[in-house]
């Protein structure tokens, strides 16, 4: 049985096109993003078709245990990594099930408990939970998991990992691009269509602190601005704006990447103390979360500037408000992923998708421009 399993692994690493399953949570915790994506290689990187997209919402209470687990203990963090394989478990189920034909293997990101940029400790750490032996026997298929300790180990951010499929996907030759993620945190990479020109690094936030004013605010009853209604609503306030732009990290020079706590629930708690209303704090975070992009464009080499097209994707594309805000500050055109052909809720998923088949084909996943690494390297877990 365990030889036809390594004998699987095998086979697949000699088929030149795969049905894979990516599985993301991001770091607003929303919930599972299945992917079901048949991927070949093309002359200009890779060929890809979406064959089904499942998004499935974290109960409440699971929600409520991945926003406090950076605190618990280590029976709890146990607890919780087997609940996350669960749920991982269950969204790939679904999503299989919807496919008629054969699936090759399942690509799951996990859920991020902690990450620890470098510097903030000597060589940084990151944690992911969501049992992957879990998700291989419900689904019966080969699961390539834990993407981002290997680039730690060579020195690197372990993030952004997804800049290698922004430029096999969306690189154009001749058009400076920026894909801008809109998830917790936004994070940006810059393709030209020359892969040495790429770059790629978190901005700051997206949602998460807009997210946590809502929840905090709410006493949890509510998870997000609904269409940015309430911070449409509001208004900037001035001194509130510049004490988030004092954040030192806007100014670290990239490689980088944000740590989710720094701009979650302690941050809104504080801002909400200061006397604002709601809104009005919706307002200014929204405003908080656009200059963070822009600042962040203005670290892009020569090679990368002027930015001809910035493509979004993540959750914030669902905010009118901060995509307006968007627009109104880069003065470029900002489309979204849903305009070139991949629906930007699902953009992650397929990502690990083709990460995870990067992997199974023995091809590095990571990008040292990117991430700081030392070298690139194969990334993940194979539980076969």
């Amino acid at each position: 049985m365990e030889s036809d399993r390594v004998a699987r692994l095998f086979e697949l690493h000699r088929r030149p096109e795969h049905v894979v399953v990516g599985l993301m949570s991001g770091t607003s915790a929303d919930g599972v993003d299945a992917a079901v994506v048949r991927i070949g290689d093309s002359p200009s990187g890779v060929r890809i078709e979406l064959l089904t997209f499942v998004e499935r919402p974290h109960a409440p209470d699971l929600r409520a245990r991945i926003l406090r687990a950076a605190t618990m203990q280590a029976a709890e963090l146990a607890e919780l990594d087997f609940a996350l394989g669960d749920a991982f478990a269950s969204a790939a189920r679904e999503a299989i099930d919807r496919v008629k034909g054969r699936v090759d293997f399942v690509g799951s990101h996990g859920q991020t408990i902690v990450h620890v940029p470098r510097g903030s400790r000597a060589r940084g750490a990151t944690m992911q939970l969501g049992q992957a032996a879990i998700i291989a026997e419900v689904t019966g298929l080969p699961v390539v998991s834990d993407f981002r300790v290997r680039d730690m180990a060579l020195g690197g951010e372990g993030a952004p990992l997804v800049p290698l499929v922004d430029h096999l996907v969306f690189a154009k030759p001749g058009e400076r691009r920026v894909l801008l993620n809109l998830g917790g945190i936004a994070n940006l990479t810059a393709v030209t269509g020359r892969l040495d020109d790429l770059i790629a690094f978190d901005a700051g936030p997206a949602n998460a602190l807009m997210d946590a004013l809502i929840r905090e605010s709410t006493q949890g009853a509510e998870s997000c601005d609904r269409n940015g209604e309430r911070a449409a609503r509001g208004r900037v306030v001035p001194e509130l704006l510049a004490r988030l732009l004092a954040d030192p990290f806007l100014a670290q020079r990239p490689p980088r990447s944000a740590d989710r706590d720094a701009y979650g629930t302690e941050q809104a708690k504080r801002i909400l103390a200061s006397g604002h209303t709601v809104d009005d704090a919706l307002a200014t975070a929204a405003t908080f979360t656009v200059e963070c992009v822009a600042r962040a464009i203005e670290f892009l080499p020569p090679a990368a500037r002027p930015v001809d097209r910035v493509i979004a994707s993540g959750g914030g594309t669902r905010n009118p408000t901060l995509m307006r805000l968007l627009r109104e500050r880069l003065r470029v055109q900002v489309d979204t992923t849903d305009d070139h052909g991949v629906p930007s809720q699902a953009k992650e998923a397929i990502a690990f998708a083709i990460l995870a088949r990067q992997t199974i084909l023995g091809r590095p996943g990571n990008l040292e421009r990117a991430t700081g690494a030392s070298a690139r390297t194969i990334l993940g877990t194979i539980t076969p």
